[in-house]
């Protein structure tokens, strides 16, 4: 076995972004999961708050952030997360960054569950997937350091500064969702964006000077 050649990819992989990681670690879990069955990734990697309730598949808070519904899926948050994800890891650093976006996709799935629990209706099976609840945790977190960042919605040909843009993004996927009759984790996504801005105040209230230079930087 050549430990050196084993070496080189570990640096390989540490010269990389994190952001860049994430998204070959999204994509090779999205690859290797299309060999099970959807029932066993409903059941063992998906989050299922009607398991959860139960006691079971705990992990699914986490195994559920790295799996999507499909092809289409995976390439828009993908793209979501190369854009906002790269801006986040600069302005917090690698090691802070992860474990913001791990905690905003654990808080969103934790507001899924707990929707889920408020309906009344514990006997459905409601398996969720995908990136987008630490997506909206990055977007919330962008919401509240550089506001007034300009940036482009989806289906919207003009840029919008990203406090409005923000809750916009929000409240364009409910309506679609409701309109199209889509399962779309709506109550994630606003998991997600509560986790970014209650992180967003804790950094204005802890760094004011950095988080005022940051919002100045990106007007």
């Amino acid at each position: 076995m050549n430990f050196h050649k084993i070496s080189e990819k570990k640096s390989i992989f540490k010269r990389l972004s994190l952001t860049t990681n994430l998204i070959v670690l999204n994509v090779l879990f999205f690859i290797v999961m299309l060999f099970f069955s959807g029932e066993f990734i409903g059941k063992f990697i998906a989050l299922d708050p009607f398991y959860i309730l139960k006691g079971k598949f705990l992990w699914t808070f986490v195994s559920s952030m790295f799996m999507h519904a499909g092809f289409f899926h995976l390439f828009v948050n993908m793209l979501s997360l190369f854009f906002v994800g790269s801006l986040i890891e600069q302005l917090l650093g690698r090691k802070r960054y992860l474990w913001f976006y791990l905690f905003s996709g654990i808080f969103a799935g934790f507001i899924y569950v707990g929707f889920y629990l408020l309906s009344g209706n514990l006997t459905l099976s409601v398996p969720a997937v995908g990136a987008s609840g630490a997506l909206f945790g990055l977007i919330g977190l962008l919401m509240i350091l550089t506001p007034n960042l300009k940036v482009y919605m989806m289906f919207i040909p003009i840029p919008i500064k990203m406090k409005y843009a923000a809750p916009g993004m929000l409240i364009v996927l409910w309506l679609v969702s409701i309109v199209g009759h889509l399962g779309i984790g709506n109550t994630a996504h606003l998991g997600g964006l509560i986790a970014g801005l209650i992180y967003g105040f804790y950094l204005k209230r802890k760094f004011p000077k950095k988080t005022k230079y940051i919002s100045r930087r990106f007007s």
